[in-house]
């Protein structure tokens, strides 16, 4: 599979790239990916909720009325679930949502993502590219030239790069991202998914190796 080479400028470079059908082309895994994507928002989440239960609340113990005749319930205390403030039943408690996952379908599920976006092309490869400085506005012009403005889009690194990091973090829907960091969900959650061309080697060293 060959894909043509654009610039920032959004023009063809007249030099092609070939994506290798190992990992564009594979049969797609869909349970993978749900396991995949699953397994990034459980550990997205803090886990830090809480709320008080019967033991815990500071009210007091006294008997509130006298235990037969006066044609209700019996109560014995205010901290009951019954009553307006009192302790909830089973309430949550702290704890951690993350789960484990084998490397190897982490990987297959990235791979079966990123299939996904290139037979609905919506893959953009762009030659290597460097910012002098962190300037959005440089950033944004980019995007332009490459239709993408208002899109959601995911543009992958060879490596990190501050300054063009520090230029893109301010732009909505947009997210910048490393070829060893790429995973399930941005590919997914991305429009259009812009390789760098350097990435692409780190891409298949990550993968195949």
């Amino acid at each position: 599979m060959e894909a043509n080479i654009l610039n920032t400028a959004g023009k063809e470079t007249g030099k092609k790239v070939k994506l290798s059908e190992k990992i564009f082309g594979i049969e797609p895994n869909d349970h993978a990916i749900y396991l995949d994507v699953k397994q990034y928002l459980a550990n997205q989440r803090q886990g830090t909720h809480k709320s008080k239960e019967r033991a815990e609340i500071n009210r007091t113990t006294k008997k509130l009325k006298r235990q037969k005749g006066t044609g209700g319930a019996r109560a014995g205390s205010m901290k009951s679930p019954l009553f307006v403030g009192g302790g909830r039943v089973f309430g949550p408690r702290p704890r951690d949502y993350s789960f484990k996952l084998n490397r190897k379908l982490k990987h297959l599920a990235c791979m079966s993502a990123l299939t996904y976006k290139a037979k609905d092309k919506s893959i953009i490869v762009l030659e290597n590219f460097q910012f002098s400085a962190p300037k959005t506005k440089n950033y944004v012009d980019m995007l332009k030239n490459l239709n993408l403005d208002g899109k959601k889009a995911l543009v992958v690194l060879p490596a990190h790069d501050n300054n063009i990091y520090l230029s893109s973090r301010n732009v909505q829907r947009n997210k910048v991202t490393t070829a060893s960091e790429l995973n399930t969900y941005d590919v997914l959650n991305a429009h259009q998914l812009v390789i760098v061309e350097g990435s692409v080697a780190a891409l298949e060293n990550r993968f195949l190796s």
